[in-house]
């Protein structure tokens, strides 16, 4: 009769195995379906205890899921075994397929290792088959790609004795499709915790970019995002309303612009550097109606990690005001307070900047000499000395030597001539590298047509001093400024008037002869003479006119100083009264 039930028995078996297999799909977490897999060995396989020891990151197997027994779960979930004592009890036991049986005769050097472990009290049968209480039965959980999930123990078959060939095969079974379940919880649980850490990220990018968005839009200063590289390199992508306001153009305008659209065209260079490097510039912006700004720009690289740099963020800062603050104070260093003149110092450095200095004697060091161009220090003299020969030591040339592209060689010849450079050493000297492409100074020996040079006129008021005594230094003052300005109406625009103290004035003049050279004085000193009306009252003065020229090796100083003592030499020439007169 036993024999005859034994396929519906296993058909029983197999509808109830089937049931705990469907169970294990539709648990919805990991903790779920390890619970589930647990439960099914007591629901469907007809064991009293089962367990699910799960593999962790760090290698050992903790106790996850317990079914069967109260007592049994609250002392060993959440418990952890070491795998290397795993791996000892999944060698040691028989092989029972893919099962590992242990048998109470040699399980007992188990008790008291490290992993966690129920057995609970049972009487003992004499049968051959019987389940003793301490026997073990696991069954490992292979992921499909054979990865150790864990591994399922089971406790007390509820017909008290071992599993036959059809309890293994079915308990082999389960074990597989529990690890399929384990493996795609597993997946499930690892793709939840992705989306979740992925929401979290794109929230917080999302907050980081309405953050930027807000910095960007509100910021007190202009800001601007602009392509980096390629064709459109520096096109305004994207604009802040501050930035629009400043240059007074919309934002849909801004954007068909790159920004070397909108820098001053001196200021190119600078942006180009700025923008290919990154940092800091100070440069000018132009704005709608064609003003230009003084802004400081700084650059950001916005660079992403796939592809290399790819926009800049461009921070733009007024300092029109700090600007014209800073220009202010350069025009109070370089120029005349009363008059607007530049004062001395800058007419030096005007000077200086055309001159270069020749080897064996630098123009910015040199010792006071002889008076070039003009004399000597005593008074001034004609090209021409005594019986018609030209003297230089009395011209102080100090020597010319003929240029022939490499060095300076040959006897001195006479002065002057375009192919010739005035020579303060001795001996054969190359030219100076720094020099570059200048153009040089050479003083005109001449009225030629070729004959043009770069003049210094020194100025000195003649009866100035009376004017101030007896009306008082705001007279003078008004004199001085009256002064001053004839002056500079009187001069070409690319020529320069300076005040060097006191009622002295000079005037620098490039590409005059000789007698060019006269006439501009001539016309200074006749515009100077007209009578100045200040607070009712009318006076005049007269001006002495010296004329100096400069020559590369010389000084600034060396060339001021030969206009000064030329004017003494004509100031002496007339009386006081024709001084007075003009």
């Amino acid at each position: 009769m036993e024999t005859e039930s034994e396929p519906y028995v296993r058909l029983a078996s197999l509808r109830q195995l089937h049931h705990v297999i469907a169970k294990l799909n539709t648990a919805r977490s990991l903790a779920d379906t390890l619970q589930a897999v647990a439960d099914g060995v007591v629901e469907g396989l007809g064991f009293e205890i089962s367990a699910v020891n799960l593999v962790r990151a760090d290698g050992d197997l903790v106790v996850a899921a317990v079914a069967g027994s109260a007592a049994a779960e609250a002392m060993m979930c959440g418990r952890v075994g070491p795998r290397d004592s795993w791996e000892r009890r999944l060698a040691m036991g028989e092989q029972w397929g893919a099962l590992r049986f242990i048998p109470y005769t040699e399980g007992w050097v188990l008790d008291d290792d490290d992993v966690p472990q129920w057995h609970a009290p049972s009487p003992v049968r004499e049968t051959p088959d019987a389940w003793h209480p301490m026997d073990r039965l696991f069954a490992p959980l292979h992921a499909p790609d054979g990865e150790l999930l864990g591994v399922l123990s089971v406790d007390r078959p509820r017909n008290g004795r071992r599993p036959g060939a059809w309890g293994c095969e079915a308990l082999q079974m389960y074990a597989s499709q529990a690890a399929i379940a384990i493996s795609n919880a597993r997946l499930r649980s690892n793709m939840q915790r992705a989306l979740v850490r992925l929401e979290r990220e794109q929230q917080a990018l999302r907050a980081s970019e309405e953050s930027f968005r807000q910095a960007f839009e509100y910021a007190p200063s202009g800001m601007a995002v602009a392509e980096m590289g390629g064709d459109q390199h520096g096109r305004l992508l994207r604009t802040n309303d501050a930035l629009c306001r400043l240059l007074g153009r919309p934002a849909a305008a801004m954007r068909r612009y790159s920004f070397s659209d909108l820098v001053h065209p001196d200021d190119i260079n600078t942006l180009m550097r700025t923008s290919a490097e990154g940092g800091r510039a100070e440069l000018r912006l132009a704005r709608r109606d064609g003003s230009y700004v003084w802004v400081s720009l700084r650059n950001s690289v916005v660079a992403d990690a796939a592809d290399g740099p790819r926009f800049l963020l461009i921070h733009v800062e007024d300092i029109e005001e700090r600007k014209r603050h800073e220009l202010q104070l350069a025009h109070r260093a370089s120029h005349d307070s009363l008059t607007g003149l530049p004062n001395a110092a800058e007419l030096r450095a005007r000077l200086s900047s055309r001159l270069c200095a020749l080897p064996g004697r630098p123009a910015a060091d040199a010792e006071a000499g002889p008076v070039h161009g003009y004399g000597t220090a005593d008074g001034f003299r004609d090209a021409a000395g005594p019986g018609g020969a030209t003297d230089a030591a009395t011209h102080g040339f100090g020597g010319f030597l003929p240029w022939d592209g490499e060095q300076l060689t040959g006897p001195p010849p006479l002065p002057g001539g375009s192919g010739y450079l005035p020579f303060g050493g001795t001996g054969a000297a190359s030219y100076p590298p720094e020099a570059g492409h200048h153009e040089h100074a050479v003083p005109p020996t001449g009225d030629g047509p070729g004959e043009k040079g770069l003049a210094v006129l020194y100025c000195d008021l003649d009866g100035f001093k009376a004017i101030n005594d007896r009306y008082g230094h705001h007279c003078g003052d008004a004199v001085l400024i009256e002064v001053a300005r004839r002056l500079t109406e009187g001069v070409r625009e690319d020529d320069t008037v300076a005040r060097l103290g006191g009622d002295e004035f000079a005037v620098l003049a490039d590409g005059l002869g000789p007698a060019e050279a006269e006439d501009l004085a001539v016309r200074l000193r006749n515009a100077i003479i007209p009578p100045i009306h200040i607070d009712g009252i009318s006076v005049r003065v007269g001006a002495s006119f010296g004329i100096g020229w400069a020559g590369c090796g010389m000084t600034a100083d060396e060339v001021l100083h030969s206009a000064d003592q030329r004017m003494y030499v004509e100031k002496r020439s007339r009386s006081k009264g024709q001084r007075r007169a003009g």
